[in-house]
C-alpha cells in the first residue's frame, strides 16, 4: 500500500476555495490579489514578531508572579 498524502492545512484551504470564488467572480480582482499578498505579508511580519515578544513576556511575568503559589501548593500534601 502506499502511504496517504499528507492533508492540506484547513485554513489554507478555505483561502484557496475563497480566492477560487474570487476568480470565477472577478479575476483580474483575484490576480491582483494573488500578487499583493506577498506585500501584505511583509508589511505583517514586524506586527507578528511583536505579538511573539509580547505573548513572550507576559508568560514569563505570570511565570514569576505564580511561582510562590505553585511552591507552596506543592509543599501541602501533592
Amino acid at each position: 500500500m502506499a502511504p496517504a498524502a499528507p492533508m492540506a492545512d484547513t485554513g489554507t484551504m478555505i483561502l484557496f476555495l475563497l480566492w477560487l470564488i474570487l476568480a470565477v467572480l472577478s479575476l483580474p480582482l483575484a490576480i491582483i490579489a494573488l500578487l499583493l499578498y506577498p506585500f501584505v505579508w511583509l508589511v505583517s511580519l514586524p506586527f507578528r514578531i511583536v505579538g511573539i515578544s509580547v505573548k513572550a513576556v507576559l508568560e514569563t511575568i505570570k511565570t514569576v508572579v505564580t511561582l510562590p503559589a505553585r511552591l507552596l501548593g506543592r509543599g501541602r500534601g501533592r
